[in-house]
């Protein structure tokens, strides 16, 4: 299985209900390209930003000069992202040589994500106009047959499988049948004929497949609110449900034992954080705990495909981390550590072989590199930065935080301070709270080139993991059921008079700003606290709960019963959303605002922005509107990225006077 994240994308979900967050599987399949797009050495003691090295706004928002870096089956060439007339195409280059082949030349929408199904071709993602309805298109690495295998109007394309094994054949999903739901098929790589494995029935939600490719589990909404495993011993057999469990519990099954028995999976059955099992699939019993950690959920294994065993568990504390089960895997990675142990390392991508690695290193204050490293040599070899023009000496530091919510909750936070300052040392900031989208994800330390922009401006911003947020276990995910505009933003109130108290921010200088999930966080907080926010920024946030739940993309209606529970039900909690809807609540807002949206977005109809900004301006509230017509759900054209950024910062600097302050 492939990620197709890429430094160009947004990290602001407004996602399907939760159970995709706890199954990573599931979560992959259905949500595919999730559009959820430093330590200073100097010390200064005044109270006002050091905005003296102001970088060019552009350096923190242009495309990577090279990016999301994989390595062919047999390890003799690489390829990359990288920008073509502005938009993010797929290029290869041969190890060990110089000349690069471009594979693509797309120039009205970046590729969103590609992978090698053999040594000879490279398949990859791209949608219209940010409408989500993904495309899966191949082409040779020589360049040649280029073939549009998904080229169905208004039908999303998922990677089920690549079918590592099977050099010339991966799965895929399709909604083309109904929109609603996806059925899986077989693809021939070289023909491009497509067999369907099996129709949809209207609630299967995901798919998994044996290391022989043999399909043989399936995970299904019943009741629109629990879910089932099914099973089959064999593609002849029928399918038999072996557990279901409410959606608030989960089994997530990783991948089946190496001999095709069981399944490696995560579980939070009987406990509050997922855990690592050993799982009999076809009795629907826990056999084994491999792994659990006290404190954070557990979000996935990796194992060897060569060498047949479980290498490590991971999960995210204020970083992310990885518990060992392999010493080989371990010794590999302090290997690496040697060498680039000042940064936070990743493999991305291995041969097949498992003797060629594409390594990524990062920081909070840095996009990082890539390198590639070769066993047999013991050499790490720098390939390149990945935005070379950023210098982290300029950047600033993220420290983790955390406070106390007004019912005692521990709130895990992010707290990024203008360069020079310290925790010690800030006091009386312009600072910019920005929760986070989802609602049911995280953030996470490393950088954030939004983050830091606002930093380089002489911003403090704050980033909580309001309840919710997910890595924390059940029972936190659980309290924020039927809690948006409620207690969840009680939590983001609660982290910005922290800051307050502890000096940190100026109270007469703060502004929200947040995407999606964060979007109607900061709509909310301009209706529930008016006197405490100096401005807001809504980047395709969520106004009305009524309409949101109406305009929901097709493929979400299945889980519909699930975020009436996670989030309320138009009926029978109308009093609710609509007292938890900021477009019935516009009198309270006093702040100025200013909103962006992409037209085409799937996630959060335009018609949010529209009713709030109509609304707003029947008032005489200050409110700038943004809207882009090739976009979707965030901003993922450099073009549009730039005008939104240049916008959002001339609206802060006016509204939080931060110029008079300076």
């Amino acid at each position: 299985m492939h990620s197709f994240a890429t430094e160009s994308q947004n990290h602001f979900l407004l996602d399907v209900p939760k159970t995709y967050i706890m199954n990573r599987k599931i979560y992959f399949i259905f949500t595919m390209i999730g559009i959820i797009l430093l330590a200073a050495s100097c010390t200064n003691t005044e109270k006002k930003p050091m905005t003296a090295k102001q970088i060019p706004l552009e350096d923190f928002f242009k495309n990577p000069e090279q990016t999301s870096y994989q390595i062919s089956p047999d390890g003799d060439y690489y390829s990359f992202l990288a920008p073509y007339e502005n938009r993010m195409n797929v290029f290869v280059q041969k190890r060990g040589s110089d000349e690069v082949i471009q594979l693509t030349a797309e120039t009205d929408r970046s590729i969103m994500g590609y992978f090698w199904p053999n040594n000879e071709r490279i398949l990859y993602l791209k949608d219209t106009g940010g409408d989500e309805n993904f495309k899966l298109y191949g082409i040779n690495i020589d360049s040649t047959n280029a073939i549009a295998y998904t080229e169905f109007e208004n039908v999303r394309t998922q990677i089920i499988d690549d079918l590592p094994d099977i050099p010339n054949e991966v799965i895929i999903g399709l909604n083309k049948r109904n929109p609603q739901v996806f059925d899986p098929y077989r693809l021939n790589l070289e023909t491009g004929e497509m067999e369907m494995l099996a129709e949809n029935p209207g609630n299967i939600q995901g798919w998994m497949f044996d290391h022989d490719g043999k399909l043989r589990v399936a995970f299904a909404i019943v009741d629109g609110i629990n879910v089932s495993l099914l099973y089959r011993e064999t593609e002849a057999d029928e399918w038999e449900t072996v557990l279901t469990t409410s959606f608030k519990d989960n089994v997530s099954p990783e991948f089946f034992t190496f001999d095709n028995k069981n399944v490696i999976a995560t579980s939070n059955l009987g406990r509050d954080k997922s855990a690592v099992v050993e799982f009999d699939i076809a009795n629907g019993k826990e056999l084994d705990l491999l792994y659990e950690n006290p404190d954070y959920d557990v979000s996935g294994v990796s194992y060897s495909k060569k060498r047949k065993v479980m290498t490590s568990a991971n999960y995210t504390s204020s970083k992310r981390e990885k518990h060992f089960f392999d010493k080989e895997y371990e010794d590999l990675y302090k290997r690496l550590e040697k060498d680039l142990g000042d940064y936070e390392i990743a493999i991305t991508g291995m041969n097949k072989n498992e003797d060629v690695f594409i390594i990524r290193t990062y920081s909070d204050r840095s996009l990082g590199s890539y390198y590639i490293y070769d066993m047999a040599s013991d050499k790490i070899e720098k390939i390149t930065d990945v935005s070379p023009w950023i210098d982290e000496n300029n950047m600033a530091n993220v420290y983790p935080v955390k406070y106390k919510t007004r019912d005692g909750l521990t709130i895990h936070a992010y707290l990024t301070l203008p360069l020079g300052y310290t925790m010690e040392t800030a006091k009386n900031l312009p600072t910019i709270i920005n929760p986070h989208g989802g609602p049911w994800a995280r953030d996470g330390w490393g950088f954030n080139p939004e983050i830091q922009f606002l930093a380089n401006r002489g911003f403090a911003v704050f980033q909580m993991n309001f309840r919710g947020s997910t890595g924390y276990g059940k029972k936190f995910w659980e309290a924020s059921f039927k809690k948006w505009g409620k207690e969840m933003q009680d939590d983001i109130t609660d982290g910005t008079n922290w800051l307050i108290e502890k000096g940190i921010a100026d109270p007469n200088k703060i502004a929200i700003y947040g995407a999606s999930y964060g979007g109607y966080a900061t709509l909310m907080g301009l209706v529930k606290e008016p006197n405490l926010y100096a401005a807001g920024v809504d980047y395709v946030g969520v106004s009305n709960m009524f309409t949101f739940m109406k305009t929901i993309p097709p493929y979400w209606e299945p889980m519909l019963a699930m975020m009436y529970e996670m989030v309320g039900s138009p009926t029978t909690d109308s009093l609710m959303l609509r007292e938890v809807s900021p477009v019935f609540h516009v009198d309270k807002i006093v702040a100025p605002l200013f909103i962006a949206q992409g037209a085409n977005d799937p996630r959060v109809n335009i018609d949010e922005s529209d009713q709030i900004v109509e609304a707003m301006k029947d008032r005489g509230i200050t409110v700038e509107y943004m809207v882009k017509d090739n976009e979707g759900h965030g901003f993922h054209n450099e073009e549009n990225r730039f005008d939104f950024y240049r916008a959002m910062e001339a609206f802060l600097n006016e509204q939080l006077d931060v110029k008079k302050s300076e």
